[in-house]
């Protein structure tokens, strides 16, 4: 039996982190190595940063697949927007620039989809089978949308616009920063956000992911929603364990349609 580890990589604004991930209790096989993101953040310098991740793990790896996190859209393995990355990442196909450089099958996906899938499979939505939503608060709102285990991917809610503006825009915890906000005022935005996207899809299980989950208590008792919201728990290590999650399903997918 292989005691290889699939790799999760996750590609932020200050930092590319990845590490080799055990997929029997969902935790890192080694200590995580963290890179700063190049200045330049272009696709060709940032898979550098990924090469010299992919090379540190490279025993314990041994060829089982990679994947990796972009804070924007991925359709087909093409990335779609660059809200908060260079903008030479639109249309690139960075799937296929991953696997030339690493010679390693890759999956690359959205960074807030591989943190629903961390939390689903070994976090706070574990054992939820309905909708779930996931939602981190940042710089953006990203989400993730898991129906009956299944990703819906590039969901994008956080751009929802509401009351005549891009909801992230007011709302993400870099609103909270950049305008002074008390806990209290920003959960009055939060509310908003929340209920309209409880009005929208009626989910199950609502989960708070992003650095700020850790100081939830501060502003989910502020909320009065229908729908269950809990912090995430996975915090900083969900992207990496969920891209590691779904870099293996995919690659069991592949080889299935090749049988």
């Amino acid at each position: 039996m292989s005691t290889a580890k699939p790799l999760g990589i996750d590609v932020g604004g200050s930092g590319i982190k990845g590490a080799p991930v055990d997929l029997e209790n969902g935790a890192f096989a080694q200590e995580r190595l963290k890179i700063e993101t190049p200045e330049v953040s272009t696709p060709e310098a940032v898979c550098e940063v990924i090469a010299q991740i992919v090379d540190r793990f490279d025993e314990v790896h041994d060829g089982s697949p990679i994947g990796v996190t972009i804070p924007g859209v991925v359709r087909h393995g093409v990335v779609k927007t660059a809200a908060n990355i260079d903008k030479s990442w639109i249309e690139c196909e960075i799937e296929k620039l991953l696997e030339d450089r690493l010679q390693h099958d890759v999956v690359v996906v959205n960074d807030a989809d591989a943190a629903g899938v961390g939390e689903l499979s070994f976090g706070a939505a574990r054992g939820q089978d309905g909708l779930v939503i996931l939602t981190t608060l940042g710089t953006g709102i990203g989400t993730a949308v898991i129906n009956r285990g299944v990703l819906v991917p590039n969901s994008e809610l956080g751009h929802l616009e509401i009351d005549g503006v891009d909801a992230e825009t007011v709302t993400a915890s870099s609103a909270k920063t950049r305008e002074g906000l008390s806990y209290e005022e920003w959960a009055k935005r939060l509310q908003r956000y929340y209920r309209y996207l409880e009005d929208l899809l009626w989910p199950d299980l609502i989960v708070v992911g992003g650095g700020v989950s850790r100081k939830a208590e501060k502003y989910l008792p502020h909320l009065e929603l229908r729908t269950p919201i809990v912090p995430a728990t996975l915090e900083n290590a969900a992207g990496i364990i969920g891209a590691a999650v779904l870099a293996t399903q995919t690659q069991e997918e592949r080889g299935r349609h090749l049988d």
